[in-house]
């Protein structure tokens, strides 16, 4: 009968890390075996040396090559890659004759760890197990007791070893970052944060939870001090606002302590269009390549890559006026700022927002212009064909800023004037029945068959077109990232399925 496998985690390096099970399993093991290099002790035995017992068989798996430099004929993956054999064998020869064998692991053993070569040549041949344990990112987070990533935050892991171009394109596309594998690779990564714009908040951590452990901003760093025992950690984004967008009282502190506003200092308000990169405009490209601040909504400003010199301020829904009066005061401070919305800033978006949080008269020496862009109603109708080609109108179906009763009486005016009318913010997951309304008013006026398009997360990879007719439109399929356009008596959908609104009105319409 065979031994059992283990491939045990240890953690970081503080001893008191290690899992009760990691404890259990070294104290009952028949052999011991951890990974070092030429002429240096195993850190992993080192972390576990109290739990194993005296007697106890010990395999000491050393690296033939740690650099890459070797004269194996296979070069350095030649090398690694016969000592990975040699050492799957000599612990095979144990478990052939029934011992249980614990195979130390610093951190976690299935992250960026070696006992990951062991279980892929041992694995099938041997009953194996696998205990985790505590990673050096955990530690590192815990010790600059900075959060790394909060509510829908993305976190990213990335190996040094990267290019610097590769590193910079993931780091300005994710929230938090962890960067590992450092020692002679740290110039690069420090170059790549700089590039992203992550340099300012990165933090560098060295022998995580270890005695001799230290942190300190990658700024200051000295790269001839780096070791391998050391990574960096970049917290998300979210650290900048609470949920609900309030300005935390580091950045309203930083904001009074600016100077007087400069000549070039302005508040720009800006459309993003309805998502794909290729609808954004070349104004409004330029001028978010330019700002100094971008402040919005969270889903808006990540669609803004991050850069060296860019701050972005991104906060909950349901916050505009508080998020345009933040965004007044960096830029009556001095500030280049920019305020983004999704499709056109003017079209329920965050123009009219800014210009009533402006009406406070200490605002008046703040220059304040809009960007347009494209609006999801043109993006919809587009998708359909055309239409929005006649007379339309456009409405938000929201109650949040003005009463239901209002709603209604505009559904009937237009339903009653035969204009295509398209409709935002339809649902939501408090508002479940304002579709369903509006379905109802509008067939008092409306005909049964009456052409409607529902278009959901259009430009997005998720994106779907429905066609479909007043009376059968499903307004419980309907949610927030929908828009409809409910057409008119001239809205008609052609042989091909493309849906379009005639110019021309007879004079008994309307």
């Amino acid at each position: 009968m065979t031994g059992r496998f283990f491939g045990v985690g240890v953690g970081p390096g503080d001893p008191e890390l290690t899992t009760l099970k990691a404890a259990r399993l070294i104290g009952e093991a028949d052999v011991i075996a951890y990974h070092s290099g030429v002429g240096k002790s195993s850190n992993a035995r080192r972390i576990a040396a109290s739990l194993i017992r005296p007697g106890t068989l010990e395999e000491d798996l050393v690296y033939p090559v740690t650099t890459g430099a070797t004269d194996h004929p296979g070069g350095y993956a030649g090398a690694i890659t016969a000592f990975y054999e040699a050492s799957a064998e000599r612990l095979a020869a144990h478990l052939e004759q029934g011992r249980t064998v614990v195979l130390l692991a610093e951190g976690d053993p299935l992250f960026y760890g070696s006992y990951m070569y062991m279980h892929d040549r041992l694995s099938e041949r041997f009953e194996t197990a696998v205990v985790p344990g505590v990673p050096s990112f955990a530690a590192a987070t815990a010790s600059v007791a900075a959060p790394l990533v909060r509510q829908t935050d993305v976190l990213t892991i990335l190996p040094g070893t990267l290019g610097e171009d590769e590193l910079a394109r993931r780091l300005a596309d994710t929230d938090g970052a962890v960067i590992m594998k450092l020692g002679r690779t740290f110039p690069t990564v420090r170059a790549a944060l700089a590039r992203a714009g992550r340099l300012e908040h990165a933090l560098y951590v060295e022998r995580a939870s270890m005695p001799e452990q230290r942190w300190l901003p990658v700024a200051e760093v000295d790269p001839a001090t780096v070791p391998y025992f050391s990574l960096i950690v970049v917290p998300g984004d979210s650290l900048a606002a609470d949920p609900h967008g309030r300005r935390t009282p580091s950045v309203v502190a930083e904001v009074a302590q600016r100077p007087s506003p400069s000549a070039s200092a302005e508040l720009v308000v800006v459309g993003l269009g309805p998502g794909p990169d290729h609808w954004l405009t070349p104004e409004a490209a330029e001028v978010l390549a330019e700002v100094d601040h971008v402040v919005g909504y969270t889903p808006y400003v990540a669609r803004v890559p991050r850069r060296d010199g860019l701050h972005r301020h991104a906060s909950g829904n349901t916050v505009e006026i508080d998020r345009a009066r933040f965004a007044l005061d960096l830029a009556r401070a001095g500030e280049r700022v920019a305020v983004v919305s999704g499709g056109d800033a003017g079209v329920f978006g965050m123009a009219a927002a800014v210009f009533e949080a402006a009406e406070d008269p200490s605002y008046d020496a703040v220059p304040i212009r809009v960007v347009p862009g494209v609006s999801a109603v043109q993006a919809v109708a587009a998708r359909a064909g055309a239409a929005i080609g006649g007379d339309f109108a456009v409405m938000s179906l929201s109650d949040r800023l003005k009463p239901w009763p209002v709603v209604e009486r505009r559904l009937r005016a237009i339903g009653e004037a035969d204009l295509v009318l398209a409709l935002y913010n339809p649902a939501s997951r408090s508002r479940t029945t304002q579709v369903a309304e509006a379905q109802k008013i509008l067939l008092e006026s409306r005909p049964a068959d009456t052409v409607v398009v529902v278009g959901r997360d259009v430009g997005r990879a998720e994106e779907a077109l429905t066609v479909t007719t007043l009376a059968g439109l499903d307004a419980d399929a309907v949610d927030m990232k929908c828009l409809l356009i409910v057409g008119s008596r001239q809205t008609r959908v052609s042989r091909t399925g493309r849906v379009w609104t005639a110019r021309s009105v007879p004079s008994d319409i309307g």
